[in-house]
Formats: C-alpha cells, sequence, structure tokens
C-alpha cells in the first residue's frame, strides 16, 4: 500500500454542534494511514464538491437535532435532494456510506442521517457500506468505532471494484451486488498505525503487531479485592491491560494576549440562528412551595417593543453564561487569573497538521478571555475522548496519565461510560482530580464546544397577554458524587433563578423613590418556531393533552389562546377538550391551580389530575401517574382518537413519562380496537405520521 498513490474517497459532515464534525475529522485522520485521502467538507459547502458528477465513493457523517429534524447545516442539501422533479436514477452512479448519529431517548432516532440515506436510495444511489446508526444515550463510540474500523476494507474493496469497471469498460457487476463481505469485516479488523496501542511493562506476550510503549513507574501490583473503580482509580482488567487509545488531535489554534482596551462583542453576534432580543423580565413567581422537591419558576418577559411573534406550542431560545464563580475557579486552575480582562486573539497555529483547520466560528476576533469562557464554551460540556487524549499530553503523574489514557481507551469504555459519562463530569471535575494536568487555554478552545442557547417551551398565548412572554421551568440540580465533589445547578436554569431572586423576595431597598423597581433584568432570547406542535387548525377537533411537571407549560398557552378564540368568536363550534396533569404532592407542587378557570368557564371540557408521593386512606387506591388515569379515561381516548379524529399532545420527560404514556395508548388502542398490540403500534404509527400524535419532549 505504501507504494501506491493514496486513493480518494469524499468525506462530508452535517452537524449541530459539532460532534458529526469532529467524527469525520477522525475519519480524516485516520484515512492516511490507511493509504487513502479524504476530500472533506461541510454538507452545506455544495460550492467545494458535486454528487451529481462524482466518481470516488461518499462517505456521510450526519447528526439529527429538534424532533427528528437534519442539523441546520443540512437543511439545504435535503431540500436540494428532495426535490421531486430528480428521477429515480439522478445517483445512480453514486457509491456511499453513511454514519447518523442520534438519540434513542427521543422518538425519531437517528431520523436526519436516516432522511438523508432513504432519499438517497430513492435516487438510486448504492451503498459500498452499511449504513450506522450511533446512539448518544449509550454512547455514540459503541457503533462509531466498529463503523470506522471496517470502513476501510469497504472503502477498499469499493475503489477496487471501481478500478475494474473502468479497466473492463463495465464488463463487471455493479458495484452493489459485490460487496456483502465488506460489513462483517467490521469486527475482524484491527486498529492500525493510526492509533497507539499502549502497552505497560509486561514479562508476558510480545506483539509484534502493538506498538509498545514504557511507562516508567506505575506500581502494576494488583489493588486489594475490595477496592472499587472510580474516576481516579482503575482496577483489574482495565488497569493491567493493553491500552488502544486514540490519535492524538493535532493542536492547531494559537492565543495571544493583547494590551489593547475595548469593548467585548454584543451577545447577538454569538447566535447564527437568526434575529436576537434582549427583553426585560417583568415577573417572577414560584409555582412550587419551598418543601417541594424541584422548584418550579414562572417568568414574564415583555417583548412589546419587539418584532417577536409566536404561536402556542413555539419554543425559543435563551441565552445564558456560565457561572461565574465556575469560570474564576477555572481562571485559577488555568493559573490565568490576573489575565481574564485581557483582550485576545485567537489564531491557526502555523504549520497545523489539521485538515482545513478554522477558528471556530463561535469564537470572537476580538474579546476579554473571560468574555469567551463565560459566553462562549460550554465549559460544562462532558469531555468526549478526544478531549482527555489530548489533556493525557498536558498530565505530568505517571498515575494521572495512565488513568485519563484508561478512560479514553477502548478498554476503558464502560469506565468512561460511568464515571464520566452517566456523573456528568466536566473540566472542572476533571483538573480537581487529576491536578497535575495543566492544559493550555488553545487546548480548552479546540475542544470545549459552543455554550449553547438553552430552548424553553412558551406558556402563554398573545391573544390572552398582548406584548408577554411567559415560560416555566424547573431549577436543575446536579447532586455531589463521587466523580463530582460539589452539587451544582443547570447552567441556564441555575443562572435565571439567581437574576430573578429579586423579584421573587423583593425588598424595600430594591425599589426606587417611583415604586417601580429598579432590579429589572433583561435577557436575550430568540424564536425557535415548532412547525407541528400547534393547536388544531380546525377548533371543531377534539384533543387530548399530557403534561405532569412543567410538562404543563404549552399547554397554558394552548388554554389562554382557545379561551380567547371563544370569547372572540361566539359562533364558532370548538370540540372538546381534556387535559391530564400529575405531579407530586397536591400541596406542593401543583403548578396551576388556576386550571379550575378554565374548567369552569368551558375552555377545558375534562381536567384529570393524579399525585404520585400523596398518601390515600381510600379503599381503592387513586391513579399515580397520567398513563394510569389516561388508561382509566380508555374509551373516551380511544373515542377521541379513532372516530373523532382528534389529535394527542404530550409534553414532558421523555425517559420516565413520554415512553409510559406511549404504551398506555397503544393498550388503550389495542383493548378498544379489540386488536393485537401490533394492530395498536401499528395505529400509533399513522397519528404520529399524520401529526395527531405530537410530543415535545426532553431527557
Amino acid at each position: 500500500m505504501c507504494c501506491e498513490s493514496k486513493r480518494r474517497f469524499l468525506l462530508l459532515y452535517a452537524t449541530q454542534k459539532g460532534q458529526a464534525k469532529a467524527i469525520a475529522e477522525e475519519i480524516w485522520q485516520q484515512a492516511g494511514a490507511h493509504g487513502f485521502e479524504a476530500d472533506m467538507h461541510c454538507i452545506s459547502e455544495m460550492d467545494k464538491y458535486n454528487l451529481e458528477t462524482e466518481k470516488d465513493p461518499v462517505v456521510i457523517v450526519i447528526s439529527t437535532t429538534g424532533t427528528g429534524d437534519p442539523p441546520d447545516t443540512a437543511r439545504k442539501f435535503v431540500k436540494k435532494i428532495q426535490d421531486k422533479a430528480l428521477p429515480p436514477d439522478h445517483f445512480a452512479h453514486l457509491q456511499y456510506g453513511l454514519l447518523g448519529l442520534g438519540d434513542s431517548e427521543y422518538m425519531f432516532f437517528c431520523n436526519g442521517g436516516r432522511t438523508v440515506d432513504r432519499r438517497l436510495q430513492e435516487l438510486g444511489a448504492q451503498h459500498f457500506y452499511d449504513t450506522g446508526l450511533a446512539d448518544d444515550c449509550v454512547g455514540l463510540e459503541l457503533v462509531v468505532d466498529p463503523w470506522i474500523d471496517g470502513l476501510w476494507l469497504a472503502l477498499k474493496e469499493a475503489l477496487q471494484l471501481q478500478k475494474e469497471k473502468e479497466d473492463m469498460n463495465n464488463a463487471v457487476n455493479p458495484v452493489s451486488s459485490s460487496l456483502s463481505t465488506a460489513p462483517h469485516a467490521v469486527h475482524e479488523l484491527k486498529l492500525s498505525s493510526e492509533v497507539q496501542n499502549l502497552k505497560l511493562e509486561d514479562e508476558g506476550a510480545r506483539d509484534s503487531d502493538i506498538l509498545s510503549q514504557k511507562l516508567d513507574g506505575i506500581n502494576l501490583v494488583a489493588p486489594p479485592r475490595d477496592t472499587k473503580p472510580s474516576l481516579v482509580h482503575s482496577v483489574p482488567p482495565v488497569s493491567q491491560s493493553t491500552l488502544n487509545i486514540p490519535a492524538l488531535p493535532p493542536e492547531y489554534i494559537e492565543v495571544e494576549f493583547q494590551d489593547s482596551q475595548g469593548e467585548n462583542p454584543h451577545l447577538s453576534s454569538l447566535i447564527s440562528e437568526g434575529t436576537t432580543f434582549e427583553v426585560p423580565v417583568t415577573k417572577a413567581v414560584q409555582l412550587t412551595r419551598e418543601d417541594a422537591i424541584k422548584t418550579a419558576l414562572l417568568l414574564e418577559l415583555d417583548i412589546a417593543d419587539t418584532a417577536f411573534e409566536y404561536q402556542p406550542g413555539d419554543a425559543f431560545c435563551v441565552i445564558c453564561p456560565n457561572n461565574i464563580s465556575e469560570v474564576e475557579e477555572l481562571l485559577h486552575l488555568l493559573g490565568l487569573s490576573e489575565k481574564g480582562n485581557d483582550f485576545i486573539c485567537v489564531k491557526i497555529k502555523q504549520g497545523t497538521k489539521k485538515k482545513g483547520a478554522s477558528c471556530p466560528q463561535h469564537i470572537p476576533e476580538r474579546s476579554t478571555l473571560k468574555f469567551i469562557l463565560t459566553w462562549c464554551l460550554e465549559i460544562r460540556a462532558i469531555p468526549k475522548k478526544a478531549f482527555l487524549r489530548a489533556l493525557v499530553e498536558c498530565t505530568s503523574d505517571v498515575g494521572e496519565k495512565r488513568r485519563l489514557q484508561e478512560l479514553c481507551s477502548r478498554q476503558g469504555a464502560s469506565d468512561y461510560t460511568r464515571f464520566i459519562r452517566d456523573s456528568n463530569v466536566c473540566l472542572l471535575d476533571l483538573l480537581h482530580a487529576f491536578p497535575s494536568c495543566k492544559p493550555s487555554l488553545s487546548l480548552l478552545i479546540e475542544h470545549l464546544p459552543k455554550l449553547q442557547a438553552r430552548s424553553y417551551s412558551v406558556s402563554s398565548s398573545n391573544l390572552y397577554q398582548p406584548g408577554r412572554l411567559c415560560f416555566v421551568f424547573n431549577v436543575v440540580e446536579f447532586a455531589a458524587g463521587p466523580s463530582r465533589p460539589v452539587s451544582r445547578r443547570g447552567v441556564c436554569t441555575g443562572w435565571l433563578a439567581e437574576l430573578v431572586a429579586p423579584l421573587l423576595h423583593p425588598s424595600k431597598n430594591s425599589l426606587d423613590t417611583k415604586g417601580e423597581s429598579s432590579l429589572i433584568e433583561k435577557i436575550s432570547i430568540f424564536p425557535r418556531p415548532n412547525n407541528t406542535f400547534h393547536l388544531p387548525a380546525d377548533p371543531s377537533v377534539p384533543f387530548i393533552m399530557v403534561g405532569p411537571g412543567t410538562g404543563i407549560s404549552p399547554f397554558i398557552g394552548f388554554l389562554q389562546h382557545r379561551q380567547k378564540l371563544r370569547e372572540k368568536h361566539t359562533d364558532w363550534e370548538f370540540g372538546e377538550t381534556w387535559l391530564f396533569f400529575g405531579c407530586r404532592h397536591q400541596d406542593r407542587d401543583y403548578l396551576f391551580k388556576q386550571l379550575q378557570c378554565f374548567l369552569e368557564n368551558g375552555t377545558l371540557t375534562h381536567l384529570k389530575v393524579c399525585f404520585s408521593r400523596d398518601s390515600s386512606t381510600t379503599e381503592v387506591a387513586p391513579p399515580k401517574y397520567v398513563q394510569d388515569i389516561l388508561r382509566l379515561c380508555a374509551k373516551e381516548v380511544a373515542r377521541v382518537l379513532l372516530k373523532e379524529r382528534g389529535y394527542f399532545y404530550v409534553c414532558g420527560d421523555k425517559k420516565h413519562m413520554a415512553d409510559d404514556v406511549s404504551d398506555a395508548v397503544v393498550d388503550i388502542l389495542s383493548m378498544e380496537m379489540e386488536a393485537d398490540k401490533l394492530e395498536a403500534m401499528k395505529v400509533l404509527a399513522m397519528l404520529r405520521e399524520t401529526k395527531r400524535y405530537l410530543q415535545d419532549v426532553w431527557s
């Protein structure tokens, strides 16, 4: 292979938060060691590649965002290939392999990749390698790593067949019928020179195919049997294993401190999604009692003087900063406490080996270090394995270095999942756990992702409250644990709670002489419209709403809107409305007791509530969860969905509620239709397909 010229393939990625791009870059880095040259581009850069004329194999890495949508960077591409005027053989010349990224916590798992894959097939393109679907819920690497391993043999065979076709003037069979062995090669391949196989000194096996790296000073004595693994400590077999660790990502960023003064950029410049609006918070209400397990807040924003528009059911995003104490702590650990207010310039490192290196778009051309750590970088992000691999090189203690190697290795995959991923460990936690690790600022800018704006469901109607926008959220709490010694609040919910504390607990000193609050704060927001989670266009159609906890939020907007429509259009026919709500305790976290008002004025036809933690003295225990009440109302639910072609809305927690509600609906349909579960599942799938079963859920 070394004597041959490197063989080209086209590598496209479509990313929302950077994961697909990082995986594509890993493929690009490994390609050279296998004798390939990857021509890598973002799928949005359609001026730099042309699938209509592409002769070489194409590899696509694509993520999924929202409720199963392709990432923003793929929207133009998807729109282009979905043109119904394209003939069924439009891509008959194309051979490709696709790796989709998703999260099975959400209904439309990997739908971004599935959408592109399905459409390419419809247009005649052929797989040279089986499609991979990686699940972020359990760890992308469980699919990504073996998929990349198998890619090289599949590419080799595809290019070989392509060459044979050219040499023999299409005398051989099409590529698609000759590649059945490629997918099976995934488990047979060994990692080659692009991956460093670290082996501790061992008197035993010597494998000439493994690169041995001697790590002096590491004690190989087996730990006591009762010792348990942790973030900083491993046990056999991991502690005594030869490690396969990723290739070291090439450095590509340089940071220069400047003496100049000036102003930081406006927050609106950090957002590429569209227009941002800086709006005042005019009201804050705590909806839960002090002794409730969770604290739920309702905030009201004044949008009267803006062009911000929304419908009930829409969402919007809040631009939020990192916790200032955590930023200060990070500056201290980096030894940069005195330079926080210094302006810095970020540029590409000369001579970098990174393909197509460019400065991250979320880093301003000119701003202070503290601004970047506060508003631009997600310092709470769970470190990827590539980041851990880079941190190895910044760690001086050999024991700490070994443990970081284990955590980013294949052998330490379960430790990574348990002690980093599932424990929500962030960079600060790692720096405390591994004190000899001293990363550079440039490394952080290379590996920390963009600080994402946080999305919230609208909980109001512009008809009911003109010029106002309300939303409801729980203040997220992360308890301390073995991998994280301190408790933390959610990045955005913790910031919002602190921001509105004066509104929640006003004091005499917080009022100016006119009696107006001088503590009104402003936040920056931008719209994120929902294309489907809206009231039925026909008001006579009945609908069911299921929203326990803060999942009730959009339904308050629905009911407010419906009430105003009823007042304005007395001659309209309105369908019945059902609301199923649940919480832990009736007296502690029943968020909207004014639901009774909607019931009394006829806006809400049926209100069903349950309280999961309240004790009962009744002979028959009341239902605890919303799915239990749904089953008690089985005949009515089936009637609304089947006979009256109504709508069914679910909002709230995906993992602990939405799936159970879906199962309950299947049971109800099966029972009322007198059909088996498979038939009921098909009906539910039809309801989803026709946008009559709609979800707004989070994990």
